[in-house]
């Protein structure tokens, strides 16, 4: 009798979310755009259950992807769709070339990917700066995101993510005031203003990209985050 009680209340709490965003949705009720599902992504609001499914909209959807990181401040250009090789190629990428901080390069990745950047860069890295450090991130040091390879760079095996600029590899920062923060030097002591902002700039990032790895999963990421919008959730 519990068990039935429990789906038919399952049951019926579904019909009315789904009833309540057929309202939203067809206009009948108005919410304000952070909390409408159908309203596109803005970087600027603070994330909330809705961000991972507007940013998860933007795959496939160049135009819209192209507004939100335009609204957004960062500075890019459209690549044109490519197969490089068997299981490598560019789609939907963009160039990126600056946001608020400051690239040691340039580098290209996928549209979603750039939003992603765009909401940790906001969200996470500039409030995590503050706090630890009482100034802002200026400047970004990367080890690149496109890369025609398999996972580690072995000869057989699946393609990495960075095979279609679906990756990106971060190994430091740098503040105003010049101080620096890098991969590996900095990420001991844990405990330390340095450890203690890359293991917060870390878990920021798990809350919008689908794979972060670090220092603490191998010693292939000792020297660096790489953070990535692939099918598989992971954060180490």
């Amino acid at each position: 009798m519990e068990r039935f009680l429990l789906r038919w209340t399952s049951a019926l709490l579904l019909l009315a979310a789904l009833g309540g965003a057929a309202l939203v949705g067809t206009g009948v009720v108005t919410v304000p755009p952070r909390y409408d599902p159908w309203a596109p992504l803005d970087i600027a609001e603070t994330p909330n259950l809705l961000t991972r499914l507007k940013l998860s909209r933007l795959d496939g959807a160049p135009r819209q992807c192209h507004a939100v990181l335009g609204d957004a401040g960062l500075r890019f250009s459209a690549v044109s769709d490519r197969q490089t090789g068997p299981g490598c190629g560019l789609t939907d990428a963009v160039q990126v070339s600056r946001s608020a901080v400051a690239f040691n390069s340039g580098f290209t990745v996928t549209c979603p990917l750039a939003a992603a950047w765009m909401l940790f860069e906001t969200h996470t890295l500039q409030p995590a700066a503050q706090r630890h450090f009482g100034q802002r991130v200026t400047r970004v040091r990367h080890l690149g995101s496109y890369a025609c390879r398999n996972v580690y760079g072995r000869a057989e095996g699946r393609r990495s993510e960075h095979a279609t600029a679906n990756a990106l590899d971060i190994a430091g920062f740098t503040l105003a005031d010049g101080t620096t923060i890098a991969l590996p030097g900095d990420w001991s002591p844990a405990d330390g203003p340095k450890g203690a902002f890359l293991r917060e700039v870390r878990d920021g990032a798990c809350e919008v990209f689908r794979a972060v790895l670090g220092p603490d999963y191998n010693e292939a990421h000792r020297d660096h985050f790489h953070l990535d919008m692939g099918p598989y959730r992971v954060c180490r």
